[in-house]
């Protein structure tokens, strides 16, 4: 059982214009799930071989969708981001990103997951993505009018002696649950991670990969894993998920 905030509209909104409403998942017709390494971004760093491409594969099979995405990702506060753009200056780059083909505002320090939607909407010239942060499961998860759900979330980020976190023998474990989980769209797999295991194994993405089990409860999914390793002592991802009848 997850634990949540009340409900899904609750916290702050940064928005250049006003945010879509997110009510009902049965809409959801295509996922991907990726990580959220700056090092993603040409130039910000190297990224591991086929990690990018991968991370691009899966986006535009979101945009061949749909050119409006709902993206889901977690984050120290409950945020709506939304018609605004930022920049990966923080990151080491200053190149500038938005979450919709317009030019809208810029807001400073825009957390990593939206920025990372924001590079992987222009990727792909899909026209919007709606970011959704989350510091906690919310009791109820839902999303209208959006077919296409990008979810935002790395794996332990204790694998190895040189990784992030310092090394912890349960990492490989966890994340091969997690490969397993996301190859084949095992929804229960997800929705029952223990919140205690990912603190100690610094997991990024267990809250938007419960929010991704509320938001796809239900339906009957074709999965394709795409990408899953762990370089640099992170566990990274890449998986998309079609409905089945969609």
């Amino acid at each position: 059982m997850v634990q949540g905030n009340d409900s899904l509209d609750a916290g702050r909104v940064i928005s250049g214009r006003e945010p879509r409403p997110v009510t009902s998942s049965g809409v959801i017709t295509h996922v991907a799930m990726v990580p959220q390494p700056p090092l993603l971004v040409p130039g910000i760093g190297t990224a591991p071989v086929g990690l990018r491409a991968a991370c691009r594969t899966a986006a535009r099979t979101l945009a061949r969708a749909s050119g409006y995405w709902l993206a889901v990702g977690g984050h120290d506060e409950r945020i709506t981001l939304s018609g605004a753009s930022g920049s990966f200056a923080g990151y080491g780059l200053d190149i500038r990103v938005s979450l919709t083909a317009e030019d809208p505002p810029q807001v400073p320090e825009m957390p990593l997951p939206a920025l990372v939607a924001g590079w992987l909407r222009a990727e792909t010239d899909a026209v919007d993505v709606q970011v959704e942060l989350f510091d906690e499961v919310p009791l109820t998860a839902s999303s209208e009018e959006r077919a296409c759900l990008l979810v935002l979330g790395d794996g332990s980020n204790r694998h190895g002696p040189k990784s992030p976190g310092s090394e912890d023998d349960r990492a490989p474990a966890f994340d091969e649950e997690i490969r397993k989980a996301l190859a084949s769209a095992d929804v229960a797999v997800l929705r029952r991670l223990d919140r205690g295991l990912c603190d100690e194994l610094g997991v990024g993405g267990r809250v938007p990969w419960q929010v991704l089990a509320d938001l796809s409860e239900g339906a009957d999914w074709r999965a394709d894993l795409l990408y899953s390793d762990a370089p640099y002592g992170v566990g990274y991802h890449v998986a998309v998920w079609e409905r089945v009848g969609s």
